[in-house]
């Protein structure tokens, strides 16, 4: 894939529902994404490939279940962006699950949809699981990925566009 396929593929996410098979309510997958992006460059304004991380963490949801779609994405952007950002990008789903599993009130925060693919992905991590995936070398990353996720329901909210990231897609590219 080169950076230009994966722009047109997150441009596509424009015209698709910010969670499949949900009404948009105004926000599209690439609104979604692109919210997800804006999070994490606030939180970690040096940290590029967590940002890019939070721009392409669902584009597996154009090609598989949502129960795969983070390893599917992360598949597809290894070869272009690296071990970390693909990494992040399949983490963002345990991370959930663990967040689900060690905190209490995590649930409750999570949208109508999120807490439906929840129970697809496998639900609360299981002491080892959990255990398993604190120390995968992405975990802290992920976590943080993961409240962006959640942050980055908002429709009509202004962030940068698309064409903000090309080149920061492109410097990242490998």
């Amino acid at each position: 894939m080169t950076v230009d396929e994966l722009v047109e593929l997150l441009d596509a996410l424009g015209t698709e529902p910010s969670e499949p098979g949900v009404p948009t309510d105004g926000l599209s997958a690439l609104d979604h994404a692109l919210q997800c992006a804006s999070e994490l460059a606030g939180r970690r304004p040096h940290d590029t490939e967590l940002q890019l991380a939070g721009l392409v963490h669902d584009i597996g949801h154009q090609f598989g279940p949502d129960d795969h779609h983070g390893r599917i994405g992360a598949e597809m952007v290894r070869p272009l962006l690296g071990a970390r950002v693909a990494g992040l990008v399949e983490a963002h789903v345990p991370a959930k699950r663990y967040l689900v599993a060690t905190e209490a009130h995590y649930r409750a925060c999570l949208s109508a949809d999120s807490v439906r693919t929840l129970a697809l992905q496998g639900g609360a991590l299981a002491p080892a699981e959990a255990a398993a995936f604190v120390s995968s070398p992405w975990a802290g990353d992920a976590l943080v990925l993961r409240r962006a996720d959640d942050a980055a329901k908002v429709p009509g909210r202004s962030v940068a566009p698309l064409a903000h990231w090309v080149p920061v897609l492109r410097a990242a590219a490998r």
